[in-house]
């Protein structure tokens, strides 16, 4: 909504600019009121607490990809690799039929999951090493950037729920 606002403040009327720019500001208030609750959910509950230390070891998981994971997968740490790539939506499924062998795709699953984890492999990408030699290791064989993004996704989406599963920080073990 605060974008939403913020592209119709650039093409509105000015005698409606102060209006939207209140609305923008109230939006952002409530979003940081939210945040704040959530942190201090998140802070107070013991187990919580110690699963987002867990996350935020890794690098490229920061507080607000780690507050995702917790609310919005709480399954992480309980299911199998297979499993929670599957719940995501990471895991490529086949479109074949007879003898016609079509393209692995990616579909389904908790895009807003997804679409956290596509910004922390970002992130890893670049400074976590073992996810950067596995994506580094994917390019060299001519895997396309979007081919290995999604790989990537789904090795570090794996190596975090087996860090919850173990409930120990990142090691390059995990990798």
């Amino acid at each position: 909504m605060i974008t939403a606002e913020k592209n119709r403040l650039g093409s509105s009327h000015q005698s409606v600019k102060k209006d939207i720019r209140e609305n923008i500001s109230w939006l952002e208030s409530r979003l940081q009121d939210v945040d704040d609750d959530l942190s201090k959910l998140i802070n107070e509950n013991a187990v919580w607490k110690g699963k987002a230390d867990i996350l935020t070891s890794c690098k490229g998981i920061g507080p607000v990809v780690s507050t995702t994971l917790l609310c919005a997968l709480p399954e992480l740490g309980t299911l199998n690799r297979r499993e929670i790539s599957g719940l995501v939506g990471v895991c490529p499924y086949n479109r074949d039929s007879g003898k016609m062998r079509g393209k692995r795709a990616i579909f389904g699953g908790r895009a807003t999951v997804r679409a956290m984890l596509y910004m922390a492999t970002s992130s890893a990408r670049r400074f976590n090493p073992a996810i950067k030699a596995f994506y580094d290791r994917l390019r060299l064989a001519g895997k396309i950037h979007k081919v290995a993004m999604v790989a990537c996704m789904r090795k570090l989406l794996t190596v975090l729920n087996a860090m919850l599963k173990e409930m120990k920080p990142w090691s390059p073990d995990f990798a």
